[in-house]
């Protein structure tokens, strides 16, 4: 079975790549979450925030915006002491002011999920590279989703980390062109 080459051989990554990334995301939580894992994993790679996955779901209140957003600063320190996460004050800071944010958003538009998906009319970006080397880091679609979400007060999410956002979610596609998931989402 053909695969995009990034996922490699480790159980957690190919089963993340098999079962979820790339496909479309239309749940306040799962963005949420996406948001808050993709800006921690800022400076480092994706296995490694995969691998802690678990870790921020029992640490963050399950993604839960409402609850994020109202952590203190003894929230704040007690999540720098927990090992299961990242632990950078700045990305805890971020992950607290974007659930804020988030939170301002859905009231705004009625949904996290109608103000993402209304950058792509809501119908998701098929790319078709052939080779992991044509796929992009950011796009002048994450560049403007950045820039917004920016505008709006968001934090550690710059164009690199949207466009991961975008490709998780399956905003855009970026299975290639030979993997078994291209067709499927």
């Amino acid at each position: 079975m053909n695969r995009c080459g990034w996922c490699g051989n480790d159980e957690l990554y190919v089963k993340y790549h098999d079962e979820e990334w790339g496909v479309p995301v239309h749940d306040e939580k799962k963005h949420f979450e996406f948001l808050v894992l993709e800006s921690a994993q800022a400076g480092l790679s994706w296995i490694t925030v995969l691998r802690k996955r678990e870790s921020y779901r029992k640490a963050y209140d399950d993604f839960d915006a409402e609850k994020v957003a109202q952590y203190d600063k003894d929230k704040i320190e007690e999540l720098m002491q927990n090992t299961g996460i990242v632990r950078n004050r700045k990305k805890i800071e971020a992950s607290i002011n974007n659930a804020a944010r988030f939170i301002e958003i859905q009231k705004e538009f009625g949904s996290f999920d109608n103000y993402i998906w209304s950058f792509v009319d809501n119908k998701p970006v098929v790319n078709n590279w052939n080779d992991l080397s044509e796929v992009p880091a950011t796009s002048e679609l994450s560049d403007m989703v950045s820039k917004d979400l920016k505008s709006r007060g968001f934090k550690f999410l710059g164009s690199t980390i949207v466009y991961a956002h975008l490709q998780a979610t399956g905003i855009i596609n970026d299975h290639l062109t030979g993997c078994f998931r291209h067709g499927q989402v």
